[in-house]
């Protein structure tokens, strides 16, 4: 009898074990049952994500959300994220999806899953008019700005890489990189494409260009590691709205440009 509690115990157990997971992995019928998506969004990374002057959430990024939460049949909830804690909020179950201009790279698919891309983000490196700059290699001994963690200061540690005297200063998000630039503590910054129109919008004045591109990276959704039903459906959903012109609609009118046609083997 021992022995026969013992093996129904080891049983009923492992049948917990195997189970749970299964369970809680489909958070795409938890977010059904739920009737709404909490989805992370960087407002203060216009144009992917903003306020305006009537205290609104406005965006690229904010109207992609607004269309998979329409597509999915459910309601809307937003919370700002940022840069460097978007994939934290997402791990730690803060939010159920990110859509806040994630590039997808190598280094955040060991971390998170990445749907397939719905737009694409050109890194740009931006100075003043009078300096010449065509390349990397015209960086030397000049300090550029850039928000820690995120995809450009990958790529300004990788394409300065062997010039010499570069100076990388670290800010805690695109915000306050950009009001380094705007307040003259910095005079080149390191960004996506967006960054640059917001800051001569803001000041009109500045002495600042677009000088090149350091590489365009594709952005997708963010889901958690686990969740393949839910990655399912927002892969199908990117296809279906790449397909139709949704998401093409919405890049074209916050970046001017249309997306690639081959979103999939964008590079």
């Amino acid at each position: 009898m021992l022995k026969y509690l013992s093996s129904l115990c080891y049983a009923v157990a492992v049948l917990a074990v195997v189970s749970t997971p299964s369970s809680a992995a489909n958070k795409l019928d938890e977010i059904k049952k739920r009737g709404a998506i909490i989805v992370g969004i960087d407002f203060a990374h216009p144009p992917f994500g903003g306020i305006n002057d009537k205290a609104e959430q406005i965006g690229s990024d904010l109207e992609t959300a607004q269309l998979l939460a329409k597509a999915l049949g459910v309601k809307l909830e937003t919370v700002n994220v940022s840069g460097p804690n978007r994939i934290p909020f997402l791990v730690t179950n803060k939010v159920d999806i990110i859509v806040a201009s994630m590039s997808i790279t190598a280094e955040r698919l060991k971390v998170v899953d990445i749907s397939d891309p719905y737009g694409i983000v050109p890194l740009n490196v931006s100075g003043p008019k009078s300096d010449k700059i065509t390349g990397p290699s015209d960086l030397q001994g000049k300090s550029i700005a850039v928000a820690s963690g995120v995809t450009a200061d990958i790529e300004l540690v990788r394409v300065t890489k062997g010039v010499p005297n570069v100076s990388i200063v670290r800010y805690a998000d695109e915000a306050t990189a950009k009001t380094a630039i705007l307040t003259g503590q910095e005079k080149y910054l390191a960004s996506t494409l967006s960054d640059l129109a917001v800051i001569k919008d803001q000041n009109k004045g500045l002495d600042l260009e677009f000088k090149f591109t350091m590489k365009a990276y594709p952005m997708g959704v963010g889901v958690r590691k686990g969740e393949p039903e839910l990655l399912g459906w927002i892969n199908g959903w990117v296809q279906e709205d790449l397909k139709s012109g949704k998401l093409n609609t919405i890049f074209v009118k916050w970046y001017g440009q249309p997306l690639p046609t081959d979103m999939k083997n964008f590079d």
